[in-house]
């Protein structure tokens, strides 16, 4: 416990601080199209889907090490740098939360990381090979594989019940959706919590507390599924509205078959070592369901600027993660205070401004045109939890 120091301490409080974020953030990913179908209520989904966020964090760690030896030389990487880096992340899922954007939180954490190792320790820290191969890749592939994938499910569900009773068949796969939205919140622990014990693993390796190549610790493990199933039982309400209502009316055979196609391709790519973005493969998944159904309405508009979103959140958060490591670098444990505080005053604003037009369980399922945030004309507060 010698190279737990103050900075190293306060890296994997962040990190974890990131970890909550990343749970609320991507709570949508599991339980959007089960909520909007009436599959299950909004509380009992991200019930479920919290608990089985940190069951799924037990079952692999190949992600982890992915990140932890990867993407950067973790023998150039100081904590400070982890530290700018998770700054960067946590900024960026706090201002795409508070417009309702599902971005990627996972690209959130790799453009930080990559941002502040790149002005911390030059290009030669990055190693860009693996961050095409592992990331780039994926993010490219993976939403276009599950959106295949559920447009043909969905299309063969329709064609397969067409002759069958409406309400039955809307009734057994709003039973299915429960299993299978179930699926993807243990997939979605799988792999988005391990990116989480791969920073950490990241800080104690560079901190020499941990030898390289090592895998994340026990205490690692569970710290990480803690956080995220946790962030998660609170409930992104304003992106599982987007989620559910904003790309395209679900009914329950495509929120079946868009679970089930997300569930297999996360699940896959996890047991590869390949941390994709589980946002990109759901909003994949959502969008193939909503053209698999016949005369269905897809929002070009709202996936329009999902896409923008996807694209920018890389850069974004490696722009601010590199001006926070310029800051670190240059002020020492000044510096970190600095961006702390910074940080934290700008993450008190997003969630103050949130309080204006509150997106909770009681409303998640109204017409997403009412997700926008209004600052001049703020709609009355509603009872609940403003998430």
């Amino acid at each position: 416990m010698d190279h737990i120091t103050f900075l190293v301490a306060v890296v994997i409080v962040t990190a974890l601080a990131f970890d909550f974020t990343n749970g609320f953030h991507d709570t949508a990913n599991a339980m959007a199209t089960s909520i909007a179908t009436g599959a299950l209520g909004p509380r009992t989904a991200v019930l479920i889907s919290g608990v089985l966020n940190v069951v799924g964090a037990f079952l692999s760690t190949e992600v982890a090490r992915t990140i932890s030896g990867g993407i950067v030389d973790d023998t150039l990487v100081t904590p400070g740098m982890i530290f700018a880096g998770l700054i960067g992340a946590i900024l960026w899922n706090l201002l795409t939360w508070l417009v309702g954007l599902p971005s990627s939180s996972s690209h959130a954490l790799f453009g930080g990381l990559v941002g502040a190792v790149w002005v911390g320790a030059g290009s030669q820290g990055v190693h860009v090979d693996k961050v095409v191969e592992k990331v780039i890749v994926p993010a490219l592939v993976s939403p276009l594989v599950a959106g295949v994938a559920a447009l043909v499910a969905t299309y063969g569900a329709y064609r397969l019940t067409a002759r069958a009773r409406r309400k039955p068949v809307a009734d057994g796969f709003r039973y299915g959706q429960i299993a299978s939205a179930s699926l993807v919140s243990l997939a979605h622990g799988t792999n988005d919590a391990q990116k989480t014990m791969g920073v950490i693993t990241l800080t104690l390796i560079s901190a020499g507390a941990l030898g390289h190549d090592a895998g994340p610790p026990l205490w690692v493990i569970g710290a990480a599924g803690l956080s995220i199933g946790l962030g998660t039982y609170l409930g992104g309400w304003r992106i599982i509205r987007t989620m559910g209502k904003g790309l395209t009316e679900i009914k329950p055979p495509q929120g079946f078959a868009a679970e089930t196609a997300s569930t297999t391709v996360i699940l896959t790519s996890a047991h590869l070592g390949f941390a994709l973005s589980t946002t990109q493969v759901v909003s994949g998944s959502i969008l193939g369901a909503g053209l698999g159904r016949r005369l269905a309405e897809v929002r070009w508009g709202v996936a329009g600027r999902m896409l923008v979103a996807w694209l920018v959140t890389l850069p974004s958060a490696a722009l601010v993660g590199g001006l926070a490591a310029s800051v670190v670098t240059h002020g020492g444990n000044a510096g970190a205070a600095v961006v702390a505080l910074v940080g934290a005053a700008l993450a008190g604003a997003m969630v103050l401004l949130s309080r204006r037009n509150p997106v909770h369980a009681a409303n998640v399922n109204d017409s997403h045109d009412s997700h926008e945030v209004r600052i001049g004309n703020p709609t009355p507060a509603h009872v609940g939890t403003a998430a």
